[in-house]
């Protein structure tokens, strides 16, 4: 946890087909890229969203399989964060 808060914008069509028409590229490796890192870390990311409602894992779904992460979250990745807060970044789960 840290003393911020996410805004996600999601592009419409038209922001869309502006960025495509400007600078067309192809993203299948970097899908496949997101993809690879997920299997990796689903379990964590699983784990720490489950903690964050409910710290005994006796009450959490049993298995917590890669399936059981697609059915319950979707996934997006943004390779730009931009802090507007003028103060320092810090830790507030400590």
């Amino acid at each position: 946890m840290v003393n911020r808060t996410a805004l996600i914008l999601r592009y419409k069509k038209p922001a869309i087909q502006w960025i495509n028409e400007a600078d067309p590229v192809k993203d299948g490796d970097f899908e496949e890229t997101q993809q690879a890192w997920i299997r990796m870390n689903f379990k964590n990311l699983f784990e720490s969203e489950l903690e964050g409602w409910y710290t005994d894992p006796d009450l959490w779904p049993k298995p917590l399989t890669l399936k059981l992460f697609h059915k319950w979250f979707d996934t997006e990745f943004h390779t730009v964060i931009i802090d507007t807060v003028d103060k320092p970044l810090f830790d507030d789960g400590l």
